[in-house]
């Protein structure tokens, strides 16, 4: 039976930032350290992630506030739906409150609630630290 859960963590830039590099191919790759990917501005856009380790597509975008994306990895079986995931992205100070559900996980696959902390919140936060120093 698929699952569901919801993750949340401070990000030390603004909504507009989180949101921008989230969907640039070049500032994914950077801001989580997992390798390749590309992306997409675009509703109904395609993206890849962690060298091609995730895949899916743009279901709904609304600048600087929310990303929803169907989500898939290699590990998925091939009769196994997308699952999706919503980020939602809310200021927080002086920086972004990022909020992501991830709906319609396979059964089996229950690693990715600790792995958004640690291959995404957690890089991401260095990323972002790191940029702000350069300025």
């Amino acid at each position: 039976m698929a699952s569901e859960f919801t993750v949340s963590d401070v990000i030390p830039a603004s909504p507009k930032q989180v949101y921008a590099a989230w969907l640039s191919g070049k500032s994914h790759a950077a801001m989580t350290g997992g390798g390749p990917a590309t992306g997409s501005t675009k509703v109904g856009g395609r993206f890849t992630a962690w060298d091609g380790y995730i895949a899916g597509k743009n279901l709904k975008l609304e600048p600087g506030r929310r990303i929803v994306q169907s989500w898939r990895t290699t590990e998925f079986k091939d009769g196994d739906a997308d699952s999706e995931i919503d980020v939602q992205l809310e200021p927080a100070g002086k920086g972004t409150k990022i909020t992501l559900s991830h709906s319609n996980v396979p059964e089996g696959h229950n690693g990715y609630k600790t792995g958004w902390q640690s291959c995404y919140f957690d890089p991401m936060k260095v990323y972002f630290l790191a940029a702000a120093k350069k300025k």
